[in-house]
């Protein structure tokens, strides 16, 4: 390892034969289930030739020297000469798609196609067209910007400045296709004591994200330094109103404090699926 740099547990490569998406996705899943390692991840996209499954072997083993640890290697390659050339590597060779294809072929009694790329044009144009639909909805009803065809949002996330509503809303457009529109709470209406007046008739629609004071003057602090709206009495009063507020109007709500976009988007698909 050189000289002043950080110190890693173990080196992580997400090698693929597309974009590395699903490696990284499903590698980052199974990671996270181990709490306090510091991993270095490292991706190696579009290995789709024997050339380049030769110069991935080269920057596996090549980091392999460098580490206390052998790396580990989460592999979607479809190709099967490809997915053994890389295997061959110094390190703890994962394959997330081979393992279970092979499962499947016996339970289904059928061969795959071991096309590249399948897992990503397999999404019918419908769901494409919903998604970005979403996406586009999602951008013209950020922060509150346009109160037109809030009634046909799948979702309105409410909550003070920078408690995590933009990332939220966005990810379940993207992930989900929820036309997901959000809107801040603002002094003003802790003021009056009452939603703003757009999202009376939604009321139903509404989700609210809350979040630690101190966690946020720290997210504040680091937009506007120094300032009043960033200061930990500021964010404790709001925090508090907004919390109110949402207690009063019955709006279900969690804490983003500690939880990942992902985990906020569940649950916010879990409530959409108990309204059907």
């Amino acid at each position: 390892m050189d000289k002043g740099d950080k110190q890693y547990d173990r080196s992580v490569f997400f090698v693929s034969d597309g974009t590395g998406i699903t490696a990284e996705t499903f590698g980052g899943a199974l990671l996270s289930q181990f709490d306090g390692l510091a991993i270095r991840e490292l991706r190696l996209p579009f290995v789709d030739s024997v050339e380049k499954a030769i110069q991935a072997v080269d920057r596996i083993n090549e980091q392999a020297r460098h580490d206390t640890h052998r790396p580990i290697v989460f592999s979607t390659l479809i190709n099967v000469e490809i997915n053994e050339i890389v295997a061959r590597a110094n390190c703890r060779f994962l394959e997330l798609l081979q393992t279970f294809k092979r499962l499947l072929e016996t339970e289904l009694k059928a061969i795959s196609s071991h096309r590249v790329g399948r897992s990503h044009t397999a999404a019918d144009t419908e769901t494409y067209d919903r998604r970005m639909s979403a996406i586009n909805y999602s951008l013209a009803h950020d922060d509150g910007q346009s109160n037109q065809d809030l009634e046909i949002a799948d979702v309105v996330l409410v909550g003070v400045s920078r408690s995590g509503k933009t990332p939220t809303s966005l990810y379940l457009a993207l992930q989900h296709g929820i036309k997901a529109a959000n809107y801040p709470l603002i002094p003003e209406d802790f003021e009056r004591k009452r939603l703003p007046d757009a999202l009376i008739p939604i009321r139903e629609r509404l989700f609210g994200l809350s979040i630690a004071p101190e966690r946020l003057a720290e997210v504040r602090n680091e937009r506007r330094p120094n300032s009043r709206y960033a200061s930990l009495h500021n964010c404790r009063v709001e925090v508090a109103e907004a919390e109110a507020m949402m207690r009063r109007e019955q709006i279900s709500w969690v804490s983003s404090t500690n939880m990942s976009i992902e985990e906020i988007a569940a649950i916010v698909m879990q409530r959409l699926q108990a309204q059907d």
